[in-house]
């Protein structure tokens, strides 16, 4: 009997196995197609359609709905909507229409009607798997099973600290681990698999050995070897992001991402078991005809249908609409008197994040003699940072970077033996209190606990239920007074030979790049403010996601302190001078914290500074105050404050509300990126939609920086734009669900919605909408950069990466004149065509 199960599957006349290297190839290929879920505690935004940019974005489209089940575009009724509320125009979908490549396919007669109608939900279906077959044949949800029962086990192996019985082979690679564990659980028998722990017993031994086994078994044809993986890996897609980015630090190091293939091996291992378990009810004879079926699938790159080419351009059409507004408003502003201005009394560096722009220009308003800048929130610094007491060095650079430095965090002003004491006393609070948890949780004693001291948790319930005891402290402060928590900051020596430090000439060498970096390196105000920014909200899963994505999911803050240290040091100043940049003796730098929640702005080690500089820093202090209150009452308005209430004092509330779902709206709206001098922008209200990257091409004269701004800073706000892309127009695939439903697996991993179904990626639904319309609208980032085309083909050309994004369409590339008029617009291949400003709204329109 068990013979007969395990027998190699029947080969239909005319199927052939795929050739061995061709598995091996597409193999290679398929483990980077689902992007990679970095865990909850420096949770980042990452591009989901990551594995697949080298297609053009039309192409992709139906990539996503055959291998992923999901849409890359919205309804047609959100199109519909934006062009009868206004904020599409049918200019917008002409002069799409004729920019595209599809002006052959459809018209605009065409899309018109095709608007006022939805798009046939059936021509894309899904790609059949054998669980699919398995599902139609036997009347069960299969698909939905083998979800379940390798996110079960996936929870265990890569468990974090959580399960009070994590794996017992957790030593093992996955799928070794997972082959072991299946021989001794039953729950396959339950399921009514009767054979299914000796079908997997019988496989091969490593996991790449399996997947050619199971592709030479399964003849699936050559063509459609890249979908089939691909739609393996999607339907565990969360669990396979979180194996990816286990091995994210291998691959910049230009390895493989070998835990992938183990994923997959899995996943095909159940295709097998399926397909032999319900041979006898046909399952073989109804795979092979779901495969032949098809066959016309494989080619992506067809030329698109009309009801295709429709919803592309409407999109293009409404991403338009964003961008004639944007150019409108840069060419209106390049009209303002050009006035020198003297000077400044303050210079506030912020990082590039959207957020920081509606901050910017509330403190220009405030004080019109303080300039504002933008730069990368961990100011070009890719530290590893240690804190006190801490039990690894956390990344605080963007995930494309690896770490260079290693930074320990030390109590500022007090003697190494004080420092170690607070942090030995640290530890044993920490697992004391671990110590509580454990046995609060365990499931010997949990019962027994809450029958016995329930009723002595009432208080503080209550307390946390009306803000009275949150927010909670920082988890690397967790058990470190308060009071001392506020004298705690990087030191840039080594502290008893923990840590790297940084040495005096890596200072210069980071100090230069810096300045260069923000285009600051002239005309320096007596204060430079450097303010790194994080957030403030309590029981928040996905916390860190509010956090700097440019840090590494972590706040900004002890950037922004080394930056300061580094730039205030007399003998980085004397290598600055060598090097051609003369910092004034008056100026000195300022470290701070933007509160994106609250659009508060703490400033950090001011005793370092001078007498001098006092009233310096009460009047930077008395303008932060009032641009905060500005930027909150703009802000305001999107978090639906009753009328009458204190701006402040709601945010402050919702910062400690542990049933809050919408503390703030993070990075929702997130439409371009500029980098240019700040004066083309100054003057325009942007409404915390574009990344403002500083950058001054005549201060670079070999594009260097412009170089590293499109290879760094704008790829990461591609990322961030995608992520909130894929989370808006199919949350169901790209997002994480509703936030209600969350349960944190494994200590800090990610998120299940519900008691269980697959790992969730990208970001909940509430972070994307109100409950009545989206506060994020899916566009493609728009970039425009101040700076020659020539300059800008030359790095393209130089960054094949980089060209594929832009020729494939996965983000538009504008070329922007000194004074700020966009000149022309990219269209692939390193041709560009003019873009001319819209006459009939030039003048009066904002981004």
């Amino acid at each position: 009997m068990t013979a007969q199960k395990t027998a190699t599957v029947t080969t239909l006349p005319g199927s052939r196995p795929p050739a061995t290297n061709r598995v091996r190839g597409a193999l290679a290929q398929a483990v980077k197609r689902v992007a990679p879920l970095w865990s909850l505690d420096h949770f980042v935004a990452v591009n989901p359609f990551l594995g697949f940019t080298e297609e053009r974005f039309e192409h992709a489209a139906r990539r996503v709905s055959l291998a992923c089940d999901a849409q890359l575009l919205m309804p047609r009724a959100f199109y519909r909507e934006a062009l009868e509320s206004g904020r599409m125009e049918q200019i917008d979908i002409e002069n799409a229409l004729a920019q595209s490549a599809h002006a052959g396919t459809v018209t605009l007669n065409a899309i018109l009607e095709g608007l006022q109608k939805e798009r046939d939900a059936q021509a894309h279906k899904a790609l059949t798997t054998c669980a699919d077959v398995a599902a139609k044949i036997s009347g069960k949800d299969w698909p939905a099973l083998i979800v379940e029962r390798v996110s079960h086990w996936a929870s265990g192996y890569f468990d974090a600290g959580q399960a009070s019985w994590p794996s017992p082979f957790r030593n093992l690679r996955p799928y070794e681990a997972w082959r072991r564990e299946a021989s001794i659980d039953c729950s396959d028998t339950v399921m009514g698999l009767a054979y299914a722990q000796d079908i997997i017993a019988d496989l091969p031994d490593t996991p790449e050995a399996l997947c050619e086994y199971a592709l030479q078994k399964l003849a699936v044809p050559e063509a459609l070897l890249d979908l089939y993986l691909h739609r393996l890996l999607a339907s565990i897609g969360g669990w396979v992001a979180y194996a990816r980015y286990q091995s994210w630090g291998q691959e910049l190091a230009g390895e493989s991402p070998k835990w992938v293939v183990d994923l997959l091996a899995i996943r095909l291992a159940w295709e097998l078991v399926l397909l032999r378990e319900l041979s006898t009810e046909g399952a073989e004879i109804a795979w092979r005809r779901a495969v032949q079926s098809h066959g016309d699938s494989a080619d992506l790159l067809r030329e698109l249908n009309e009801d295709e080419a429709i919803d592309q351009v409407l999109q293009e059409a409404f991403e338009h609409a964003w961008q004639r507004k944007a150019i409108n408003a840069l060419a209106d502003n390049s009209n303002r008197a050009d006035v020198a201005p003297a000077r400044p009394s303050a210079q506030a560096v912020f990082c590039i994040d959207v957020r920081s722009e509606v901050l910017r220009r509330a403190i220009e308003a405030a004080a019109d003699n303080v300039e504002t800048l933008g730069f990368a929130g961990f100011f070009g610094l890719p530290i590893e940072y240690q804190p006190l007491a801490g039990e690894g060095g956390e990344a605080h650079c963007p995930v494309l970077l690896s770490p260079a430095i290693a930074v320990q965090e030390s109590l500022r002003g007090q003697s190494f033996e004080m420092t170690n004491r607070l942090s030995q006393r640290i530890r044993l609070r920490r697992h004391l209190g671990n110590g509580w948890r454990a046995f609060k949780n365990s499931a010997v004693s949990c019962f027994v606990f809450v029958e016995s001291y329930g009723l002595a948790y009432a208080y503080k319930l209550a307390a946390h239920t009306l803000g009275l005891s949150r927010p909670e402290p920082h988890p690397s402060h967790r058990g470190l007074p308060p009071k001392l928590a506020r004298d705690l900051g990087p030191q840039l020596t080594p502290v008893d030979g923990i840590g790297e430090g940084i040495g005096v000439e890596s200072q210069i060498d980071f100090a230069h790049s810096m300045l260069k970096g923000m285009s600051l390196t002239e005309g320096f105000a007596r204060v430079v403010m450097l303010a790194g920014h994080g957030s403030a909200t309590t029981n928040n899963a996905h916390a860190t996601g509010l956090d700097c994505g440019a840090c590494g999911g972590q706040t900004g803050e002890a950037s922004a302190r080394i930056a300061a240290m580094i730039l205030n040091n007399p003998p980085v100043r004397d290598g600055l001078r060598e090097r051609g940049i003369d910092v004034p003796q008056d100026t000195f730098f300022v470290a701070a914290l933007h509160n994106t929640t609250t659009d508060a702005v703490e400033l950090f080690d001011l005793d370092g500074l001078p007498e001098s500089h006092q009233q310096d820093i009460e009047e930077l202090q008395e303008q932060l105050s009032e641009a905060g209150e500005q930027a909150r009452e703009e802000r305001s308005k999107l978090l639906a404050f009753a009328p009458g209430t204190d701006p402040l004092s709601a945010m402050e509330t919702k910062s400690r509300d542990w049933s809050e779902v919408r503390p703030e709206w993070g990075l929702a709206g997130c439409a371009g990126f500029i980098a240019a001098p700040r004066a083309i922008t100054r003057s325009i209200d942007l409404k915390g939609q574009a990344f403002l990257h500083s950058y001054d091409y005549r201060q670079d004269p070999d594009f260097s920086i412009l170089e590293l701004i499109m290879s760094a800073p704008m790829v990461v706000a591609s990322w961030i734009s995608l992520q909130y892309y894929g989370s808006t127009v199919d949350n169901r695939a790209f997002g994480s669900g509703n936030k209600t439903l969350h349960n944190v697996v494994g200590g800090s991993l990610g998120v299940l919605e519900g008691n269980g179904g697959d790992l969730r990626v990208g970001l909940p639904l509430q972070s994307v909408h109100d409950g009545e319309k989206f506060v994020h609208e899916p566009r493609r980032l728009s970039v425009f950069l101040a700076a020659p085309i020539s300059a800008i083909n030359r790095i393209l050309e130089k960054h094949p990466h980089l060209q594929q994004l832009v020729d494939n369409g996965w983000l538009k590339l504008f070329a922007v004149y000194d004074d700020g008029k966009v000149v022309a617009r990219y269209v692939g291949d390193l041709q560009w065509d003019a873009a001319q400003v819209d006459a009939a709204t030039a003048g009066g329109e904002e981004a």
